[in-house]
């Protein structure tokens, strides 16, 4: 298979005691899943086109690296799916979205999210941070973490029983990119100082459609937990509509999986027309479901991230 490079992203941070002035990101096309994979740009309806965001992709890789170069980091994901640990105080500035729930100034809404303060005011929080988010934690104060948020600037304070501790400081060599403009997903192992493309395939991402669909959410998240067969409800209810299978799940509720099996069936279904067409999803992200199980398999919990963009 030919070999696709793409090189680069120059890039700046200072992190601790010590500088990175540029990185460069060496991506290889090397798949290790060959079914329903995309080319680098495709036909989508009667006269379009959807792609790759490569520069994008890259950009995302960098920012892996940049976050988490430095040997001997502490890292740790916030947590707070169905409310487990509380559902957080509100923020000093509020709103309430189309969903009817309350949300920080950054629209990230208080169900199943995480209290953020500074450390000037720790009975109000600043801003929430999302469910699977990643950190690098600094420090502590009493019952309280203190730490960097991806996609966020300075520090915050956490109350430490949303915090969950990653034990590997080794960084992360795997990562899946999520795509909500052009409905594709594709997988990248870190070999040496090359990422390498694992996957390029069609997905179906959350539809904002109120009250129950949410869309995916964007920015880094770490794959939390797995479910062979992921349960769904009939919309509205409590009552099992079906399964989906080979789900990771990265926040909250929104899991990566294969295509949904609707009662009385049983039988897994390998792929849908409608992946790579439009939103329409529960928040979660919809797979072909031989590629659903290939994450599954291959993208570890607490050691595999996920980059959605848009």
């Amino acid at each position: 298979m030919k070999k696709l490079i793409l090189f680069a992203v120059i890039c700046s941070l200072v992190t601790g005691n010590w500088s990175l002035t540029t990185a460069q990101v060496k991506v290889v096309k090397e798949l290790t899943y060959n079914e329903h994979t995309l080319a680098d740009t495709y036909p989508y309806g009667k006269t379009g086109t959807r792609e790759f965001q490569w520069d994008k992709i890259k950009a995302g890789l960098a920012e892996v690296e940049k976050f988490t170069l430095a040997n001997g980091e502490t890292w740790g994901v916030l947590q707070n799916k169905s409310n487990v640990n509380g559902r957080p105080p509100l923020t000093l500035e509020h709103n309430v979205d189309e969903y009817k729930v309350p949300t920080d100034r950054y629209d990230v809404e208080q169900n199943q999210s995480i209290p953020l303060y500074l450390a000037n005011d720790l009975k109000t929080p600043d801003r929430y941070g999302r469910d699977g988010s990643l950190i690098k934690i600094t420090g502590t104060q009493g019952t309280y973490v203190i730490a960097k948020v991806t996609g966020m600037d300075g520090q915050y304070l956490i109350p430490a029983k949303y915090v969950h501790n990653i034990a590997s400081t080794a960084g992360f060599a795997k990562v899946v990119v999520v795509d909500r403009t052009n409905q594709n997903i594709s997988t990248y192992e870190k070999v040496g100082d090359t990422w390498k493309v694992r996957s390029m395939n069609p997905c179906t991402t959350g539809a904002h459609n109120p009250p129950l669909q949410h869309p995916t959410p964007l920015g880094f998240f770490v794959i939390q937990n797995k479910l062979e067969k992921m349960q769904f409800y009939v919309d509205g209810t409590t009552r099992i509509a079906g399964y989906a299978p080979y789900a990771s799940r990265f926040s909250d509720g929104a899991y990566m999986h294969g295509v949904p099996v609707n009662k009385p069936h049983t039988a897994i279904v390998e792929f849908s027309a409608t992946l790579g067409t439009i939103p329409r999803s529960h928040e979660c992200v919809r797979n072909a479901a031989s590629h659903a199980k290939f994450i599954y398999d291959n993208y570890p919990t607490d050691q595999a991230l996920v980059y959605v963009i848009e």
